[in-house]
């Protein structure tokens, strides 16, 4: 079956904002800095380069092995790792929650986009080094984005108390969620293999962040892929002057609403905070408040004077954590990153946040939307073929969809355009005679209008109706097919994760992400397995 090409713009999924952005718009340009193409990443080497210190690479160096001291990394892990120190290294980085067993499917599309454009960039620019990151977000602590995931339509759910960063929490009960995964899985070889992967990682570390750590690196070490916590007392002794000014300017709710303006015409994804930082420590992260001429933990009762709090950032930087308006600076501060690749939401907020980069003098990166991709069987293929449905029919509306083949099943022709045009015009016949002969009694003759031509628009539709009873077993199957699909209306990859698939596929999967994604292309991927 032939695979058309479905841009982003076109796929229905985006948001005004992404369609706008992919499209170079130029009301929003001011938003960033370099669009992502092939030859503008020179611009943005030269940028990085003149402005990313060895001190900071050499803190970065250090922290990545403390952090992967209690793990056996890969050759090309370690080798990405060591190349950090050098000045002609620079990272391409997507991040993401902590989400059990990776969550849905587009973890796996955001980490092999990453990948790709290194080796893409590394062919272009050989004379520089390029290393995929993964940015762990392990201090976010809302735990009900994170503990489920969808596997053959059942919700596998971890329930646990959470409280504070998710990435100190402990794994101890994640026994039984394994319980309840193992049964739902097949006795075949690739069903074994996942059930040894959620062994290995859940319950043989102690912290989900170890956990996540361990499954990445498992499923991407051999593509050198370095895993960044940021939860880190000297990668957080590098941020701290931000956070300092933070704390004693609140400059970032300013700086954030200048892009306003620009983005009226927009849904706004984030909102700043007067102070965009968080006072963690185990089991506890909790907004930093200025109130009553002190810094007041919410929540708590803990407080600070502006002394105190400066004392207690100097001697544990790791107990501030930024927020969504600062955390892609931290990210930032601290790595050589030319590009962040991150989903529609994620970019969104990335383009209100230019001006806080421009005050803290710190580079802005290319955003790039991820790949997005469609897995399909050839079962489902065959399906399509049988119902004569494209791909361009899968990505219509549901309704939309049903409307246009209900037309195409039937003898009878439901367009009434010729018979409310015919309608309209004895009605501008009446109106003229109404004026002729007595004005006030056009109000009377527009308002039967409107009746008649609602009258119209209920018979046209209650034929439709009775046309798709007629077609029904057909029609039901076009839904049937579009919902495997796209379950709940939704896209594939939002919903369910990569073991449904690995199940059935085993290493194939990973494989053909690979071989096919094309992180700079901006077309939704179709694959069939």
């Amino acid at each position: 079956m032939h695979i058309p090409t479905i841009t982003f713009q076109n796929s229905g999924y985006f948001s005004k904002l992404m369609v706008d952005y992919l499209n170079q718009e130029e009301h929003i340009k001011p938003l960033y800095q370099h669009f992502p193409t092939l030859e503008n990443f020179k611009l943005q080497l030269q940028a990085k380069q003149n402005h990313f210190s060895k001190e900071k690479r050499l803190v970065l160096h250090d922290a990545l092995l403390e952090q992967y001291k209690t793990f056996s990394p890969s050759a090309a892990t370690l080798q990405n790792i060591a190349l950090l120190q050098e000045e002609n290294t620079f990272t391409i980085t997507t991040g993401h929650q902590l989400n059990l067993f990776t969550g849905p499917l587009y973890f796996l599309y955001k980490i092999v986009s990453t990948i790709n454009l290194t080796v893409q960039l590394k062919q272009q620019y050989p004379d520089y080094n390029f290393v995929p990151v993964y940015w762990m977000a392990t201090e976010d602590h809302d735990f009900e984005e994170i503990n489920h995931f969808y596997f053959q339509d059942k919700k596998i759910c971890w329930d646990q108390e959470s409280k504070g960063p998710v990435g100190r929490l402990s794994t101890a009960t994640l026994d039984k969620v394994f319980d309840v995964f193992k049964g739902q899985l097949n006795a075949g070889t690739n069903a074994k293999k996942l059930k040894e992967l959620f062994e290995s990682s859940y319950l043989q570390h102690d912290n989900l962040a170890d956990a996540t750590r361990y499954l990445a690196n498992t499923l991407f070490e051999t593509h050198g892929l370095v895993i960044v916590d940021g939860d880190h007392c000297q990668l957080k002794k590098v941020f701290a002057p931000a956070v300092q000014q933070e704390l004693l300017q609140q400059s970032a709710i300013r700086e954030v609403e200048k892009t306003y303006g620009i983005l009226q015409d927009y849904f706004i994804q984030v909102t700043p905070r007067d102070i965009n930082l968080f006072y963690i420590q185990d089991g506890l992260r909790e907004r930093i408040i200025w109130e009553d001429n002190q810094y007041r933990i919410n929540n708590t009762k803990l407080s600070f004077t502006k002394e105190e709090i400066l004392l207690e950032l100097e001697n544990h930087p790791e107990r501030f954590s930024p927020n969504v308006i600062l955390r892609p600076l931290y990210q930032e501060t601290i790595l050589p990153n030319l590009c962040y690749i991150g989903g529609g939401g994620e970019l969104a907020y990335w383009l209100q946040l230019k001006p806080v980069f421009d005050l803290h003098q710190v580079d802005f990166p290319m955003l790039l939307l991820r790949n997005s991709v469609l897995l399909v069987t050839e079962k489902q293929v065959k399906k399509m073929e049988k119902l004569q449905l494209s791909w361009a029919d899968m990505f219509t509306s549901a309704e939309t969809l049903l409307n246009i083949k209900s037309a195409a099943l039937s003898d009878v022709t439901f367009d009434f355009e010729n018979q409310r045009q015919r309608l309209q015009q004895q009605f501008d016949a009446l109106r003229i005679l109404a004026k002729k002969t007595d004005a006030s009694f056009i109000g009377a003759v527009n308002a039967q209008e409107k009746k008649q031509l609602k009258g119209l628009d209920h018979l046209e539709k209650r034929l439709q109706k009775a046309e798709k009873r007629k077609n029904k077993e057909t029609l039901d199957r076009i839904l049937s097919i579009q919902l495997e699909l796209f379950p709940k209306h939704s896209l594939q990859e939002r919903y369910y994760n990569f073991a449904q698939f690995y199940q059935e596929t085993g290493d194939t999967l990973l494989q053909k992400l690979f071989d096919q994604l094309k992180p700079l292309s901006h077309d939704f991927d179709i694959i069939e397995l």
